[in-house]
């Protein structure tokens, strides 16, 4: 007989972290080697017959991400911007200090960024004429536009809120702000594949598995069981209140003796975000104009019984951590820096680079009035996918929470680069764009 002999073939590695763990495995796929002849041969017996060549394994083709379609940047013009020489370019001047501040030290924008915030350093930004020279200089405008052709995408809103709670569990506040559990496992998928980079699975170990991390309704159901591994940072008294701050990302809890605690996300289950408003006006329970954040807090006050099984529907799930620092300064975004009101947004980080001005142009919530500025890439956000995507920070408390909850808006981007980087001969790296020398850029990493 024979018999085929295998031996593994490692293609691969995978990097899973999580709080205080780290672990590395390898996987593949097992290929033909040769054979192994065994048939014994008896005395005065003829030989026994040559043991046909064992068919060849078939080569497995490497493991590519699939092919998506990615936007790209178009150059553009002074020009073509919208309202850019009626904007007030002073406000959002210590909003791109701060970004600088940020891209000065991180490894993929210190080399392109680092010449411009330096020269910024010699801006006297109370002229405004002296601010908008500064711009029109040393960068140039690149229009974002999908993979589609479409210049156009949706722009959102988002606020820091301000809920009450406590820091003991009481008769009121039974609703738990969850830190990041130590059985929450990240893989960076960048790791695998260059074109993965930014993107990360969540999960934990189930034995020698690694299986999908628990959604919304599994986490409440462990908490109410005593199975959850650690005590909650917080206890809050608002569950929709609460649901509403994981949305945002960030906010403040307002304890009993009226001082408050900024939390900010730490982490996430890995589950994606499911829109309750969305389900509501399927549901029929809520007309579109009425899925505002206000809406569905209104649906939730009248419909107590049926309130937790409608926040279950989203499985995703935002873990916290509290936060220092002065409490004039906005939230911390993802690039590390504060926050600043109307001149902060989120991005997608794939193809709008961490920290570079963006100039933004659309419409204030629910009307056909222009909101045309010079808003600054410091943030990111579960939902925000896309190149011409945007969440516009609107600040803090209540009337600005009205704002982005009423906000879904039409608009257009331009990314402001380097001048000095994007001219000349060859391929060049500012951020996560890719500047390809034929006419417009791809985005991505």
């Amino acid at each position: 007989m024979c018999f085929p002999r295998f031996s593994p073939i490692f293609s691969r590695r995978t990097v899973l972290s999580g709080p205080g763990f780290r672990l590395a495995f390898l996987g593949g796929l097992f290929a033909l080697q040769g054979c192994v002849f065994t048939t014994p041969r008896a005395p005065d017996a003829a030989p026994a017959p040559a043991c046909p060549p064992c068919a060849v394994s078939p080569v497995t083709p490497p493991v590519n991400p699939p092919a998506e379609t990615q936007p790209y940047l178009e150059p553009g013009d002074w020009t073509d911007l919208p309202g850019w020489r009626e904007d007030r370019l002073t406000e959002a001047w210590n909003a791109f200090l701060m970004s600088c501040k940020a891209m000065r030290t991180r490894e993929e924008t210190a080399r392109a960024w680092s010449p411009v915030c330096a020269a910024a350093t010699r801006v006297d930004n109370r002229n405004a004429r002296a601010v908008r020279a500064f711009f029109e200089r040393e960068l140039r405008p690149y229009a974002v536009v999908e993979g589609d052709g479409r210049r156009e995408g949706t722009i959102t809103g988002y606020y820091e809120p301000l809920i009450r709670g406590n820091r003991q569990r009481d008769a009121r506040n039974i609703t738990p702000v969850l830190g990041v559990p130590p059985d929450l496992l990240t893989i960076d998928l960048g790791t695998l594949h260059p074109d993965l980079k930014h993107r990360r699975l969540r999960g934990r170990l189930d034995g020698n598995r690694v299986t999908p991390y628990w959604s919304r309704a599994e986490i409440d159901a462990r908490l109410e069981r005593g199975m959850w591994p650690e005590q909650p940072i917080l206890w809050v008294a608002d569950p929709v209140e609460f649901f509403f701050l994981q949305i945002q990302g960030s906010g403040r809890v307002e304890l009993p003796d009226g001082s408050q605690v900024r939390i900010g996300y730490a982490d996430q289950n890995g589950h994606p975000y499911q829109s309750i408003g969305r389900l509501l006006v399927e549901r029929g329970e809520l007309k579109l104009e009425e899925a505002s954040m206000q809406g569905i807090q209104a649906w939730g006050q009248a419909h107590p019984e049926a309130l937790r099984d409608l926040l279950r529907a989203n499985p995703s799930y935002v873990f916290f951590r509290e936060l220092s620092g002065d409490p004039g300064d906005g939230p911390i975004g993802a690039l590390g820096v504060p926050l600043t009101p109307g001149r902060s947004i989120a991005v997608d980080p794939r193809h709008i680079p961490l920290g570079a001005p963006v100039w933004l142009a659309t419409t204030r919530p629910n009307s056909r009035e222009p909101l045309n500025r010079l808003t600054l890439a410091q943030d990111t956000g579960g939902a925000i996918r896309g190149g011409v995507r945007a969440d516009f920070f609107w600040g803090f408390g209540k009337a600005a929470g009205e704002q982005a909850g009423r906000m879904k808006q039409t608009g257009r981007m331009w990314v402001l680069l380097p001048a000095a980087d994007t001219g000349g001969d060859g391929d060049r790296e500012t951020g996560s764009v890719h500047h390809s020398r034929k006419g417009r850029y791809r985005t991505g990493v």
